[in-house]
């Protein structure tokens, strides 16, 4: 890890690789455990990956409330870092951001890759389509998060303190992030008609989190956007069944047009 600042704001940023620029917006998930993801992806690109104002070691002024605040300081850390065609990756919570992104300025992204992600509202008031993680007990939430706990999810009681400390901060940052209104921006939705750039929806058959029907009707709500789904995985595919994720990005990368 090494540490830039955006402006006022010193964040977090793990680099790796060479080659074309990708950046890869993680979710509220432990964060060490994409370290042999993104080892894979940089075969392939030069992969910059921010830690989110408030997670890890990453500074959250009092200012940083909301998602539209990443996505105001992502595209800002594209302008600095003067990252130009890149790839971007958001999973999760980071789809979101991604999402917020695109919608604002596409002028330094060519294509952009959604693993399982959340920030949008389908359904009306009364339907639940984000599972309420804060309310499930432990042992479900880790069973809708991973297609098989035993060997993907993490094992907290073998890690080191300040591997905890990163930890609880993630889980309160998303907390903050997406709390009111309950992971998504209710607005988004009218504004993803501006998402024109190719765009590829990876889901986790499994995922207990958020539905696969959600990921499909995202994927119709692009303009460019092909839907895929991983067997085997839930969640975070990206974790179980790292090389199959690698390869659809890498496929979709390679493709002309979709």
């Amino acid at each position: 890890m090494e540490r830039i600042k955006i402006g006022k704001i010193s964040l977090e940023v793990l680099t790796a690789g060479e080659g074309p620029a990708l950046l890869f917006l993680h979710g509220g998930d432990y964060f060490e455990q994409h370290r042999d993801f993104f080892e894979r992806l940089a075969r392939r690109w030069r992969v910059v990956v921010p830690r989110h104002p408030g997670f890890g070691g990453s500074e959250r002024p009092d200012s940083f409330r909301r998602v539209d605040d990443l996505a105001y300081l992502y595209l800002d850390l594209l302008e600095q870092q003067d990252l130009r065609k890149v790839m971007l990756i958001g999973s999760s919570l980071g789809g979101w951001i991604a999402l917020e992104m695109c919608v604002r300025c596409l002028e330094r992204i060519e294509r952009l890759t959604l693993i399982d992600p959340v920030g949008i509202k389908f359904g009306d008031r009364e339907e639940r389509e984000i599972a309420d993680i804060y309310a499930l007990p432990g042992e479900e939430l880790i069973r809708r998060t991973f297609f098989d706990p035993e060997r993907a999810a993490p094992d907290y009681g073998e890690l080191a303190d300040d591997e905890l400390t990163a930890i609880a901060r993630d889980r309160a940052a998303t907390a903050l992030y997406g709390w009111r209104p309950y992971m998504h921006n209710p607005g988004l939705r009218q504004w993803l008609h501006r998402v024109r750039i190719p765009a590829l929806v990876l889901w986790g058959e499994n995922d207990g989190i958020v539905p696969r029907d959600y990921g499909e009707k995202l994927s119709r709500s692009l303009p460019n956007a092909r839907f895929e789904l991983i067997g085997a995985a839930a969640h975070y595919p990206q974790l179980e069944r790292r090389d199959e994720v690698a390869a659809a990005i890498e496929r979709f990368a390679s493709a002309e047009v979709l």
